[in-house]
């Protein structure tokens, strides 16, 4: 990689923190190779509250020419953002961006296509489906988002911020397309069981929905990466489920964020 190195190579950090488990550098930076791009990504682990003088002093480096998003920073990059997707401007919330040709941050949010992408890949299959989704923040409302457009008959949502859940269930009621609704983490009746919710980083969390609940008749998708197979996703595949992991939705994105970056 470093062989390819320049005075003309292209940085993309990706911004979060913690940052220590992301993969992303690594992946990114091959799809870049791949497509003959002179770019790099590299981490950069940014505080809660230090992200206004991280983009400004980005702002002023003409050779940064993308940003990927990570916690705790997607809502508050939003901010930041001259322009920005339908997606993004419904969630208050981004997870990549680029720059316009003015210099100003274009943002999206691409969590959801990434999501739903992987659990397809895996045999998942949301058309027409009763999902149940865990977790109402900003990539769970990227990801039901996208579970409704890839024909998600019936969306039951549950958060443990009730607040947090009426929110996304009324945005969402009103896009026009499959049932939203709010329930329990209670997974009967639903083909697909979603967690979109950060319970799995730690192996001291509770499981999303209870062991006991699932059938083998599920697909069982986990938001989480970098913290190896969830317990989560080891109760599941131990009744049966087939499951897609955080690892494959970031593999996944990496076939859709660089041609984002890239404006293509």
């Amino acid at each position: 990689m470093s062989e390819f190195l320049s005075g003309e190579t292209l940085l993309y950090p990706i911004i979060g923190d913690p940052i220590s488990f992301v993969k992303s550098p690594q992946q990114l930076t091959a799809k870049f190779e791949e497509r003959n791009h002179n770019g790099i990504c590299v981490p950069m682990q940014v505080p809660g509250g230090a992200l206004e003088n991280v983009i400004r002093g980005l702002g002023s480096v003409q050779n940064v020419r993308g940003l990927l998003i990570t916690m705790p920073h997607k809502n508050t990059m939003f901010a930041f953002c001259t322009t920005s997707s339908k997606t993004a401007r419904l969630l208050g919330a981004v997870n990549v961006a680029r720059r316009n040709a003015d210099g100003s941050w274009h943002g999206d949010m691409l969590d959801g296509l990434s999501f739903v992408a992987a659990q397809k890949k895996e045999g998942a299959k949301p058309e027409g489906a009763r999902v149940l989704q865990i977790g109402c923040g900003g990539a769970g409302g990227a990801i039901a988002i996208a579970l409704l457009e890839a024909g998600v008959g019936e969306l039951v949502l549950h958060d443990t911020n009730p607040s947090r859940q009426s929110a996304l269930v009324r945005l969402l009621s009103g896009l026009g397309h499959g049932r939203v609704i709010a329930g329990p983490p209670d997974p009967t009746g639903c083909v697909m069981v979603v967690n979109a919710s950060p319970m799995g980083m730690s192996s001291k969390d509770p499981l999303p929905v209870p062991a006991h609940l699932l059938t083998s008749s599920m697909f069982v998708g986990d938001v989480v990466a970098g913290h190896g197979v969830t317990p989560f996703l080891q109760a599941a595949r131990a009744i049966g489920c087939k499951t897609a992991d955080g690892f494959q939705m970031v593999e996944a994105g990496m076939e859709i964020i660089p041609d984002f970056l890239l404006g293509k």
